[in-house]
């Protein structure tokens, strides 16, 4: 396993250093957000110990059960939450997370905006967008954008630092990372949770400041 996922994060950053290079882009400019949800402590130590200090979770309950304790043990760990997001459980994504990169709706925000300002933390905020306008998939749909991120600073309050989004599994990623890329630009919006392990390189090329990569590192999924 150690070696494995060693092997498997050498390289994902080998191939973020092409693309951006290809891109003509600093590697400094995206972060990697190594996706650790459903891999338990034992398999996330090795990618540490690699170096790789920031990490994707999908669910609260989970990512309170093992990272306090492998923060405790590792300085300078920053914790992301990519997951759909529950509005009651605000309170401790808020407390737990470093950034929250699935906003989404009216009373996530309210929820967002209590938490934020009760306990002091200023987690970064994406706001996911549904790119594909899927039924199944949560996020705010492309024409609603502009109006609910102005709803985002002069209603709740909060400080919207860029955008989400994944496209759908069966269409070119492209044009949705583009459209995404847009929808920012024209808010002022500086960053972009764009790509996953299948097209993160497409993702950096359009300008992706965020990657969340999971199976590419870790291997295969854990049902």
């Amino acid at each position: 396993m150690e070696a494995a996922t060693a092997t498997g994060l050498a390289a994902v950053r080998a191939e973020i250093a092409r693309a951006c290079r290809d891109a003509s882009r600093d590697p400094a400019g995206v972060t990697l957000v190594a996706v650790s949800k459903t891999f338990d402590a034992a398999a996330i130590e090795p990618v540490i110990a690699e170096g790789q200090r920031v990490f994707g979770e999908n669910r609260v309950q989970e990512a309170k059960a093992k990272w306090p304790a492998l923060t405790a043990r590792h300085s300078g760990i920053e914790l992301h939450m990519i997951g759909p997001l529950q509005s009651n459980k605000a309170k401790e994504a808020v407390a737990l997370f470093d950034a929250i990169h699935s906003v989404d709706r009216a009373s996530l925000c309210e929820a967002l905006g209590k938490e934020i300002a009760k306990q002091k933390r200023t987690p970064l905020l994406f706001v996911e967008i549904n790119t594909g306008a899927e039924p199944q998939k949560a996020g705010v749909l492309p024409q609603d954008a502009d109006g609910f991120l102005a709803r985002c600073r002069d209603q709740y309050g909060l400080a919207i630092a860029g955008l989400m989004c994944i496209p759908p599994a069966e269409e070119a990623p492209a044009p949705h990372f583009g459209l995404t890329a847009k929808i920012a630009a024209r808010n002022g919006l500086k960053l972009l949770s764009m790509g996953m392990s299948a097209d993160y390189p497409v993702a950096i090329a359009m300008g992706a400041t965020h990657i969340r990569v999971g199976s590419a590192i870790f291997g295969s999924r854990h049902p």
